[in-house]
């Protein structure tokens, strides 16, 4: 009974004249259906027609976001670990109590940085650096480098490549140093990372690694490579200043990316905006007094020979 009502109540609810024949009636139903089927078919299509521009939009939307964001950010930081063959440099001459307590102490590096001393590693000899490298870096005296870690970050969807430096705005002046301390070398092979000198030479930043391209322009065949789901990327850097030199520096790097395939030049700036200040010492040129041990004894280079240059140290 409730199936007979509801055939005679539906035609007259879609339209269909209440005297009209039961065949007539039947076709209103099946014009009916049929519209209602390809109003729900049309309303289908048309939103998939309408997924691409919106696809597309949002994807612009997104590119756009990403091109707005920097590049990339970057942080300096000292080494922290002491390297197995450091110097340190004190701004004051030890007190012979000192002296006694550092000739006693189990962990001389701690020691010295809690008096204020400053540390400096010996920047080992690159050996397997192509020779003209080496004719510019042999002077008869083991080099000492400030080493540092830079850190190269970027939230960027999409890679960003830097691939060349150059040091900017370089100034020196003589060290401050009184004391110098050290552990000197007693082989080994050279640290993963870069070395440059104050001004830098030709080629320089070099690769530093026991591989091959030792000594070769770092960036010549090499890049630093963010963003795309690599979070950060990051170099450690022997910075070798003029020997009784104290020299700060900043950073001009070169990079591309999607939306500057041609590249561009950006100065390097601090966590306050500022441009990227980075401070490299090296050992004075006649400090007042000088340590070395290690393979030796605990020896004075105050009273070592002249000819002999104490590792470096003076």
């Amino acid at each position: 009974m409730a199936d007979d009502g509801l055939r005679a109540v539906l035609p007259e609810a879609l339209g269909v004249p209440a005297g009209a024949s039961r065949r007539k009636r039947r076709l209103w139903l099946a014009v009916a259906a049929v519209s209602t089927v390809l109003g729900m078919l049309g309303g289908a299509l048309l939103a998939y027609l309408m997924i691409e521009p919106s696809v597309t939009k949002e994807n612009d939307s997104n590119k756009a976001y990403d091109a707005g964001q920097p590049p990339f950010t970057v942080s300096v930081q000292p080494e922290q670990s002491a390297p197995s063959e450091w110097v340190m440099v004190l701004d004051r001459t030890l007190t012979d109590e000192e002296v006694r307590k550092m000739k006693a102490s189990s962990d001389v590096f701690s020691y010295l940085k809690s008096l204020g001393g400053r540390p400096l590693a010996y920047a080992p000899y690159l050996e397997h650096a192509p020779q003209r490298y080496l004719e510019q870096t042999a002077h008869g005296s083991m080099e000492v480098s400030d080493t540092f870690k830079m850190t190269v970050m970027s939230t960027r969807q999409y890679a960003v490549a830097i691939n060349d430096w150059e040091v900017t705005d370089l100034t020196c002046r003589k060290s401050t140093a009184q004391a110098v301390v050290g552990q000197p070398p007693q082989g080994g092979a050279a640290y993963e990372g870069i070395r440059l000198h104050l001004p830098s030479r030709a080629d320089e930043p070099v690769l530093t690694d026991d591989t091959q391209g030792q000594g070769e322009p770092y960036f010549g065949s090499r890049f630093i490579e963010v963003g795309n789901g690599q979070s950060s990327g990051g170099l450690r850097v022997e910075g070798i200043a003029p020997r009784g030199q104290v020299c700060e520096w900043g950073i001009r790097v070169h990079y591309n990316d999607t939306y500057r395939p041609e590249g561009r030049w950006v100065q390097l700036q601090d966590d306050k905006g500022e441009p990227l200040r980075i401070r490299t010492e090296s050992v004075p040129e006649n400090p007042r007094q000088s340590w070395v041990f290690g393979a030796m004894p605990w020896t004075s280079c105050d009273e070592m020979p002249e000819g002999d240059d104490c590792y470096g140290l003076r």
